[in-house]
């Protein structure tokens, strides 16, 4: 879903001058813009769309009376989850009519946010894929408390739930993505290394060091938007996607390069094809081996590809 034109402040100031000071308004919500953008990010898995939360969440940051705010940082970040909650269910009905498989909107991502691991996880296209099972409320809860280490009486305002009921959720929730995460750990050596034997087989054409680190079980997703020709459904099992893999690389290597880039906190692959980016490839890693390859095609989501987005806890 594309999102509209930006219109919130940026680093520069709303008057775009670097030596005109902010006013106090802008000037906190200047100091909490990556933070209510990372998330909003999380809550709905595409970048515009969190650039669209953000210009609600400023406009109605403006009409706010500074003085009667105690905490300035919570209440952006409440304004922030409400917004986002109210774009979430909209979404939901959204994805329901998405052509083919729908995966998050890959961002290049700050080399600090590879550093922060916990952050790192929490936006890599493996786990949004994860808080995509759960509902919105749940989504909210476990982004706020398990991300962003949020009070369970800050949430209970955030998601309009009393605190008990902000714990039960949260503890349903952290059952649900635990069961289904990524198991242990996964360092960037180990992507790094597993997109360097899919970049190899493209370059040499022989795939046995890809096939050795892919999963009896992987799943192979592509996401086209129905603007890009992309595999329709998910493709499953290690000799289903050879056999895809087979078929596609040689294709890659004769019209296009593959270059290494850090997108959601971890190593992945640009496709770029005459100077343009045609496709962003992610992998999931469980217990050393490739269990997940997404390949985002859709145009539309590839914008935030181009320049550097700073994330922040």
């Amino acid at each position: 879903m594309a999102g509209t034109a930006r219109t919130t402040p940026d680093e520069r100031g709303p008057g775009g001058d670097l030596d005109d000071r902010p006013d106090p308004a802008t000037e906190t919500f200047l100091a909490h813009r990556n933070l209510l953008f990372t998330v909003a990010y999380e809550m709905l898995g595409s970048a515009a769309d969190a650039e669209d939360v953000l210009q609600e969440t400023w406009l109605k940051w403006t009409g706010v009376d500074l003085d009667t705010v105690r905490d300035q940082r919570a209440y952006l970040v409440r304004i922030t989850t409400r917004q986002a909650l109210l774009r979430m269910r909209t979404l939901r009905r959204l994805r329901e009519s998405y052509v083919g498989s729908w995966l998050p909107e890959p961002l290049l991502t700050t080399p600090d946010v590879a550093e922060d691991i916990e952050l790192a996880e929490s936006v890599s296209m493996a786990m949004l894929l994860v808080l995509e099972t759960l509902t919105p409320t749940e989504r909210a809860v476990f982004v706020l408390r398990e991300v962003f280490d949020l009070a369970y009486d800050e949430i209970a305002e955030a998601v309009e739930k009393s605190p008990a009921a902000v714990r039960q959720i949260a503890h349903r929730a952290r059952a649900h993505v635990a069961a289904r995460r990524p198991r242990g750990i996964v360092s960037a050596s180990q992507t790094r290394d597993a997109l360097d034997a899919f970049r190899r087989a493209v370059e040499t054409g022989d795939l046995q060091q890809l096939l050795d680190i892919l999963a009896p079980d992987v799943v192979m997703l592509g996401d086209g938007g129905g603007l890009k020709q992309a595999v329709p459904r998910p493709i499953v099992g290690v000799e289903k996607v050879s056999r895809v893999l087979a078929a596609g690389l040689g294709r890659i290597a004769a019209v296009g390069t593959l270059l290494p880039a850090q997108v959601n906190g971890y190593p992945a692959l640009i496709f770029r094809q005459d100077g343009e980016i045609d496709t962003v490839v992610a992998v999931r890693i469980d217990d050393g081996l490739v269990t997940g390859l997404y390949a985002v095609r859709n145009p539309e989501k590839l914008s935030h590809m181009e320049r550097e987005t700073a994330l922040r806890r």
